[in-house]
């Protein structure tokens, strides 16, 4: 017998923990389901994507992630796509829509560039995400990414901000010609410098992140 949406709301809820809805809230993630107990439920759920968009509707923000993982993402028009992005309504739905999902459907590029220019900052960070994924394979452009980054980060809301010193670093990491120019746009910004960041763990601050992922190649 197929799982309803109530079944499976009912059964995150049983999983839901107090402690880690306290820890996440922090990080502007309104739930408390251990993200492992998650992957779990979507293993056993399997893909079922009538399923995962029936869950997207509900306002939950632990059956939206669910949702993310048990879709087929290539199912998706495109103009839905970007009605769930505007309904990823906290930082860990949006990344794993963007990662989990539109990175693998066929309509990634065009919203990569709507998005990228979208007047929502939310909505441009996705933008921005999908461009550092392309940063790697990108031959031309990178200067006027890094010009516009040098223009606008320093100035731009969290979530946008965070996207672009992401674009920042993995200019520097992955372009060798690009690094110096790279970490001087870092440095004289200072985006994201004091960031506390746990030991064992490379600071987001994009000269130090730069710096760190190049001497590991």
């Amino acid at each position: 017998m197929a799982e309803t949406v109530a079944d499976v709301l009912a059964e995150l809820a049983t999983l839901d923990d107090p402690k880690a809805r306290a820890v996440n809230e922090k990080h502007g993630d309104d739930h408390g389901v251990n993200l492992s107990k998650l992957r779990a439920v979507a293993k056993r759920l399997k893909t079922q994507h009538d399923l995962a968009r029936e869950l997207w509707r509900t306002d939950d923000t632990a059956a939206k992630l669910l949702a993310t993982l048990i879709c087929r993402p290539k199912a998706f028009e495109r103009d839905e796509l970007d009605a769930m992005l505007r309904t990823a309504r906290t930082p860990k739905v949006h990344d794993w829509l963007v990662n989990y999902v539109v990175k693998k459907s066929p309509h990634a590029e065009e919203l990569r560039q709507a998005w990228f220019a979208d007047p929502d900052p939310v909505v441009a960070s996705a933008g921005w995400a999908l461009t550092t994924a392309r940063v790697p394979a990108m031959t031309e452009g990178l200067d006027e990414l890094l010009d516009v980054i040098e223009k606008d980060m320093k100035d731009a809301p969290d979530r946008l901000q965070w996207a672009m010193n992401h674009c920042l670093a993995q200019i520097g990491i992955e372009h060798a010609g690009l690094r110096a120019r790279a970490i001087d746009i870092g440095e004289r910004l200072e985006v994201l410098k004091d960031y506390p960041t746990p030991p064992n763990c490379t600071s987001p601050f994009a000269p130090v992140w730069i710096a760190e992922m190049a001497r590991r190649r």
